[in-house]
């Protein structure tokens, strides 16, 4: 009987945990240029002092802020760099433009 190899990935169990609880993704992000596509659960966007460290994070877009997709540890899904301009925003979409990058973030319904 032979035995098969195996890739073994350490995981710290409060992470495993972590990714297990997120559940459905909640939110759709898309770069503009290649169609790269990134769901998450949840989002927030963080604020970042002119020295570039963090400085806050809040709920709502905002010039200067980059968006980060959770889950909101050392494996998060996805960060933008600041926003440059939002050129539209509604409760469950915005477009926005990075200093790099033009993304859509949509906010998904149960059915998509």
């Amino acid at each position: 009987m032979s035995k098969l190899n195996q890739i073994k990935i350490p995981v710290q169990i409060e992470n495993l945990y972590e990714l297990i609880a997120q559940g459905k993704p909640n939110w759709k992000l898309v770069r503009e240029r290649d169609g790269l596509t990134k769901h998450s659960v949840d989002v927030i966007w963080l604020e970042f002092n002119e020295e570039g460290r963090f400085k806050a994070k809040h709920t709502e877009p905002g010039v200067g802020r980059s968006l980060l997709m959770s889950p909101f540890n050392e494996f998060f899904t996805w960060q933008t760099t600041g926003v440059t301009e939002i050129t539209e925003q509604r409760e469950d979409y915005i477009k926005f433009h990075t200093g790099n990058s033009t993304y859509e973030l949509f906010k998904l319904t149960n059915e998509e």
